[in-house]
């Protein structure tokens, strides 16, 4: 089974250690920030599937970390804050938060709550992430950083035999055979290499030392788990 992973975007260190403690007692995987910086340099690494924003924040807040991160990623957000007046509740909500909880609350409330917003976005097709590359395998859409990149059929089809197989080392051979349907007999070694190198390009921000795509000496190639 798929684990969930939730940010906590809150500056409340106690309420971030009380909280993350609950949540991976109901099995979500928690990662916190404290601010807006922090929280866009781990949306950058790492997928998620919901955002427990605070408004209040240590760098930024909560209005404008909104903002951003809806700017970048479709990933549902609740906002978490001592702020229960009929205007903050009305800002969130336009600014596209999908749910509002104010302080104190009951945590299984929340829960609760977290897991109907879950639900309600549950037809979102299931992204293929490593490091800041994206792929929307539904629309056939790769992104890095939450910015389009643009690649050819086989370039695709390669990225995706690399998602499909992470952490595993892949032969020149193994490669070969699972991208030869797309473009028959004009894949051969010498093609893979030009592929190889195109893919590193366009995904990797030092082409010359890959931290996604990396080579294994004497092997193949293997994406990082």
């Amino acid at each position: 089974m798929q684990e969930t992973n939730i940010l906590l975007v809150e500056d409340d260190r106690m309420i971030i250690e009380n909280l993350t403690e609950f949540l991976k007692t109901e099995g979500f995987q928690v990662w916190s920030a404290d601010g807006q910086e922090k929280a866009m340099k781990i949306l950058r690494n790492q997928h998620f599937d919901l955002i427990l924003l605070d408004i209040t924040l240590a760098q930024g807040n909560g209005y404008s970390t909104c903002t951003q991160i809806k700017s970048h990623y479709e990933i549902p957000i609740i906002f978490l804050t001592a702020l229960d007046d009929e205007f903050s509740v009305v800002t969130g909500l336009d600014m596209g938060a999908d749910d509002y909880i104010s302080k104190p609350f009951r945590p299984r409330e929340l829960v609760s709550r977290m897991r109907t917003v879950l639900r309600r976005n549950s037809k979102t097709p299931n992204f293929l992430s490593c490091r800041e590359i994206r792929i929307d395998p539904v629309k056939g859409i790769v992104t890095k950083r939450g910015e389009e990149i643009f690649l050819s059929a086989l370039e695709y089809r390669l990225l995706l035999v690399f998602f499909q197989h992470r952490g595993m080392v892949m032969s020149r051979s193994m490669l070969l055979e699972e991208i030869w349907d797309i473009a028959g007999e004009y894949v051969n070694d010498n093609t893979l290499t030009v592929y190889i190198k195109r893919l590193r390009d366009k995904i990797e921000d030092n082409p010359q030392e890959p931290k996604i795509i990396k080579t294994v000496r004497g092997l193949g190639y293997k994406m990082e788990e």
